[in-house]
């Protein structure tokens, strides 16, 4: 019989051969289809049932889940949604139907938001559900800064904000994020929290904070300086006396990791990989390597995978690629490009690779390559409007900005962008200084073009594209000349890496921050090298962990919550 000719008799009581009773709403069903449905209800009507007997209260629900469960039984199907996703979970999780559960856990998964993601994790974790539980919580930790002006924020309990805030892996950009953090969860409700100041503050890094930061926000706090045991702590932090190390003096993991790929070392190709913690301003050398040394190529990260792309080998130029998975830790080489392309410039855009321009030995090129990876296939794009070698590019609204390089002849000035949508090239406005070997990244939605060379000498100027108003204006200098490096957006700062200066390659690093407009110098590479590519890699907090590992013995000696 099918499962709609049942619905049927059920809808016309036809059949029914009991009945459930929840707050006094009843639902007449067949035993049978109930039973098919879920092992809770076949042990109900096994224990319960007696001669005459068609009449079972179930508590503990509402009508309006029972009623959903009711039809999932004879249909297969159940309407989800934001208001009845909770307790519908919790009825399915009551009378043991997976399949309502895995709906409600991917409807959660699906919807996760700043305004709900405390809730979820409360939930599942009262549930036991991990993956969902896990990912409720890596969200919470990913978007914490924005969680203390939510509702949900309150309903989190003492064990559970400690439980955020000693994470090594809680993404706040300053220190100062977790104290407010702290002191505003006690705010909500000072009576009864502010007895757990001491702790809190304990779980917050601050040895993060500057001197100043402690003495005239810290210190004065009202909750802070109004405990002994808070306020004796803090002092400690500002004192000259020296102290044991601890945990907190240990900055959080980085959200995203820094990869400077191959390059030039010595006059040769190197296939040394080195990772750049920019929380800790500290380079590791990974042991992973690129299959072959490679220079002069290109890299990007596109779902969980980095893509070295063409570049040379110290003896041939390449239209190869090796794609490296980062979740099993392998190269694979996928399809070459139809071109060999050394000096590419790579992009990203809407989930597809672009390969720009470069040259091949003696020829530079004009030609552009779009890779579509569900398809493992490389197919030609329009042409440039000029040859470019040495140039760089970068995607921004749904459009790819390549810049300057070098025709064969001259370094270039000008700039053009492409159009997916109408796979046409259009020239714009040409920046204000000729660059090749250049630097492009997009950084706070604009475009950037930084160092290279002019045709007489080696630039360490910047300079910003308006899309907008379709115009370039400088901003300020680096402090080292360099071309052919590398360059990336990482965690709100615009990082240079390497490259070649005029005399030498070198192993400096700097970074620029826009709303001081300076450029600040970071921990140099391990390896002075010139002609290497490099991407950013986000979303792996596991291989931040293992590249940069923390104290955490220290973090378990001060924490005394439960596992997640």
């Amino acid at each position: 019989m099918s499962s709609s000719l049942y619905n049927e008799y059920r809808q016309q009581r036809v059949f029914c051969d009991a009945v459930i009773r929840v707050n006094n709403v009843e639902f007449p069903v067949h035993k049978i289809v109930l039973c098919n449905c879920s092992p809770y209800f076949r042990s109900l009507f096994e224990r319960w049932s007696v001669t005459g007997h068609d009449e079972f209260v179930i508590n503990g629900l509402c009508p309006e889940s029972m009623q959903c469960i009711v039809e999932f039984a004879y249909t297969g199907y159940v309407p989800v949604s934001k208001d009845n996703v909770q307790t519908l979970l919790r009825a399915a999780d009551y009378v043991s139907i997976a399949e309502i559960k895995d709906s409600c856990y991917k409807f959660l998964a699906d919807h996760l938001c700043v305004e709900n993601c405390i809730g979820v994790w409360k939930l599942t974790k009262s549930l036991q559900s991990s993956e969902i539980q896990q990912k409720s919580f890596d969200f919470i930790l990913a978007h914490f800064e924005e969680l203390p002006s939510c509702e949900e924020f309150t309903q989190l309990t003492l064990q559970e904000l400690s439980q955020i805030l000693v994470r090594d892996d809680l993404n706040i950009r300053e220190e100062s994020a977790a104290f407010q953090a702290a002191v505003h969860w006690v705010s909500l409700d000072p009576e009864q929290r502010r007895k757990h100041i001491t702790e809190l503050l304990c779980k917050v890094r601050l040895s993060l904070l500057t001197p100043d930061y402690i003495r005239t926000k810290v210190a004065t706090n009202e909750f802070v300086k109004n405990d002994i045991s808070c306020f004796n702590l803090v002092t400690q932090m500002i004192s000259s006396e020296p102290r044991i190390q601890s945990f907190i003096d240990y900055p959080r993991l980085p959200t995203s990791i820094l990869l400077a790929i191959g390059g030039m070392n010595n006059g040769n190709a190197t296939n040394r990989i080195e990772a750049y913690d920019v929380r800790d301003n500290r380079w590791v050398t990974l042991s992973t390597t690129l299959q072959y040394p490679c220079a002069n190529h290109g890299v990007v990260f596109l779902d969980g995978s980095i893509y070295c792309i063409g570049g040379v080998n110290g003896e041939e130029f390449l239209n190869s690629v090796r794609r490296f998975d980062l979740r099993s830790n392998t190269w694979h080489e996928v399809a070459p490009m139809h071109r060999r392309r050394s000096h590419v410039s790579v992009t990203v855009l809407n989930g597809y690779i672009y390969a720009l321009g470069g040259s091949n030995s003696n020829i530079r090129l004009r030609t552009a390559e779009c890779y579509k990876p569900e398809e493992n296939q490389w197919g030609f794009i329009a042409h440039m409007c000029h040859i470019r070698s040495h140039a760089s590019c970068a995607a921004l609204n749904n459009k790819i900005y390549i810049c300057g390089g070098y025709n064969g002849a001259n370094s270039l000035r000008t700039a053009e962008c492409y159009n997916p949508e109408t796979n046409q090239w259009t020239m714009i406005s040409p920046m204000l200084c000729r660059r090749s070997g250049i630097g492009v990244v997009v950084y706070r939605n604009r475009i950037y073009a930084v160092g290279g060379f002019n045709g007489q000498r080696y630039l360490c100027s910047a300079e910003v594209y308006h899309p907008g108003s379709n115009s370039w204006t400088f901003v300020s200098s680096m402090h080292t000349p360099r071309t052919n490096f590398g360059l990336a957006v990482v965690e709100e700062h615009l990082i240079s890496v390497g490259g070649y200066n005029g005399r030498k390659a070198i192993s400096e690093v700097e970074y620029y921050d826009a709303k001081l407009n300076l450029w600040n110098k970071a921990s140099n590479m391990g390896l002075v090298r010139r002609a290497l590519s490099c991407c950013v890699v986000s979303g792996f907090p596991n291989m931040a962990m293992s590249l940069f590992p923390r104290e955490s013995q220290l973090i378990e000696s001060v924490m005394e919550v439960d596992d997640l």
